[in-house]
């Protein structure tokens, strides 16, 4: 590894440490073309086979309008509180840029699992991708995504899984980070042969 290749380790080190989930952002809409810039990115993560699994449904502008009102059509209906449902509206008319990830429902389990854990690669990556350029985002799995009713209107196939609603913008509030669990004490080395099998 040569100086230059361990310096760009280390930028992928502290982009990873410091990228933040954003949950408030600014109102102004994100640079025409940087979308495709970071989904270009993003697809370059790991996955079985080439399979390329993933496609998008992408809203911003008056596109973000139309994402709230389909989560209103589903939370009017079940919410407790209609005034949680109206804000919810309210939140996701707003969001500049909202992607959504899904695959196709792969019959075959080990093909779901492969495609599954590919599209989460895909997602960290958009995020990376994105914080480096002061983007920031936040990857929301909210309970109608699994709604038939949203999932047709916003384009969603029958057969797909979503797999990210991703929402992304200039960061109006950058949270502090929280701390992680060391690995160390969730990390088994194996470096004998154990002949009972491993006993933790």
């Amino acid at each position: 590894m040569n100086q230059n290749q361990s310096a760009a380790y280390g930028s992928i080190a502290e982009v990873i440490k410091e990228r933040r989930s954003i949950k408030q952002f600014k109102p102004e809409p994100l640079p025409e073309g940087l979308l495709e810039e970071l989904l270009d990115i993003a697809v370059w993560a790991p996955n079985h086979g080439l399979r390329q699994p993933w496609r998008f449904i992408a809203f911003q502008g008056e596109g973000a309008e139309f994402l709230g009102d389909a989560a209103y059509s589903f939370l009017k209906r079940g919410a407790a509180d209609p005034e949680f449902a109206a804000k919810r509206k309210g939140y996701l008319s707003s969001i500049p840029l909202t992607v959504i990830v899904v695959i196709p429902e792969d019959p075959r389990q080990r093909e779901w699992d492969e495609d599954f854990a590919a599209a989460s690669a895909l997602v960290q990556n958009f995020q990376l991708a994105a914080w480096e350029r002061g983007v920031g985002t936040i990857w929301k799995t909210d309970p109608y995504i699994y709604a038939p009713e949203f999932r047709s209107k916003i384009g969603v196939k029958p057969g797909e899984k979503v797999i990210a609603m991703i929402h992304a913008g200039y960061p109006e509030i950058i949270p502090a980070s929280r701390p992680r669990k060391e690995a160390a004490q969730l990390l088994t080395v194996v470096d004998s042969y154990p002949e009972s099998g491993i006993v933790e």
